[in-house]
């Protein structure tokens, strides 16, 4: 009898391993999740490059860009894993990030020119408390000009690049916490601040409106990606991710098994349905299974994606909940 069930990225480690994941050394289909503690001053494509060249895999691509400045949680899909990057929900994000004011830079962070410079020396934590409660819930952003927005068929850093500054319209974006973490008074104070978002704030943007808001100018100076998810409980943290150094480490040693997670993660949050062997056959032959036949099914709503998985928990794709019917969406070779 199918069945289904509820994967929890938080439960990752309790979850069978899928397949087997070899060193990549010992395989040209490697396929799985790394979770990248980006290091700063290295582009998001960057890292994919290097795991590229160290893995042997052309398959590679990130979810989600962290800037050159940034570091911490950056998610890679390695092999197949990368036909699930849509099924992996980065609608929350989660940052720790330093504001320095009294400062303005042209990119809104402390590696841009200094456009202006004040002395903001009578602020104080009391005073910047009630400015962020103003900054919690929905607001309007507009994207900075080193953003990777389009304008007319082109990128903004491109257009920023060249000297050019272009109107850009404002953005809905949502802001679920800002708390003060730590203040460090002088000339140019500076907040270290936590933050929960939607996919899509910028946070260098916030600072800058930060400081606007008081009147002295402000620009980030550091910025650390803690989590991303769909929640914290169905999220990618710091905690699971590795440093590049360990990641080679792990390639040499042959225990890359140890840090690349299964490609059913990507499914975190979503239901798994449990096929019978007649059931599995149907699927790759991408014809469709009666609702009928599977049970229960109250975990799953119409036009929701489910995994998909053999009698022995192997992941064999994606489905979709289709009136009366299973639909296959995507079947994997692993």
């Amino acid at each position: 009898m199918s069945t289904i069930a509820n994967v929890s990225l938080g439960n990752v480690g309790k979850i069978d391993r899928v397949n087997e994941m070899a060193s990549a050394t010992e395989s040209p289909t490697l396929s799985g999740l790394l979770v990248i503690d980006k290091p700063a001053h290295r582009t998001s494509h960057d890292v994919v490059q290097w795991v590229r060249r160290r893995l042997g895999v052309r398959r590679v691509g990130h979810t989600g860009t962290l800037d050159p400045l940034a570091t911490g949680v950056l998610v890679l899909c390695v092999g197949q894993a990368t036909r699930l990057a849509e099924y992996l929900s980065a609608s929350r994000k989660a940052y720790l990030t330093e504001v320095v004011f009294g400062i303005e830079t042209d990119t809104l962070d402390i590696t841009g020119k200094v456009l202006r410079e004040r002395d903001a020396g009578h602020l104080t934590a009391e005073a910047l408390k009630p400015i962020l409660k103003r900054f919690c819930g929905l607001i309007q952003q507009v994207p900075p000009m080193v953003s990777a927005k389009r304008h007319q068929g082109r990128r903004l850093y491109d257009l920023a690049r060249e000297g050019q500054v272009v109107e850009r319209a404002p953005q809905t974006v949502q802001i679920e916490r800002l708390e003060l973490l730590d203040f460090r008074a002088g000339d140019h104070p500076v907040a270290k601040l936590g933050v929960v978002c939607s996919s899509g704030t910028y946070i260098r943007s916030l600072a800058e409106d930060l400081g606007a808001a008081l009147e002295v100018g402000g620009t980030m100076q550091s910025l650390r990606r803690v989590w991303v998810g769909a929640d914290e409980q169905h999220a990618f943290t710091l905690e699971q991710a590795v440093t590049l150094d360990v990641l080679e480490t792990k390639i040499v040693e042959g225990k890359l098994q140890e840090v690349l997670l299964p490609p059913i993660v990507a499914m975190a949050g979503r239901p798994h349905v449990v096929l019978s062997e007649l059931q599995v056959q149907r699927i790759r032959h991408g014809q469709a299974v009666p609702l009928s036949a599977l049970e229960p099914m109250q975990l799953a709503s119409p036009n929701e994606f489910v995994a998909l998985l053999d009698a022995d928990g192997n992941f064999i794709g994606v489905g979709r909940i289709e009136e009366s019917r299973l639909q296959p969406v995507k079947v994997l070779h692993l």
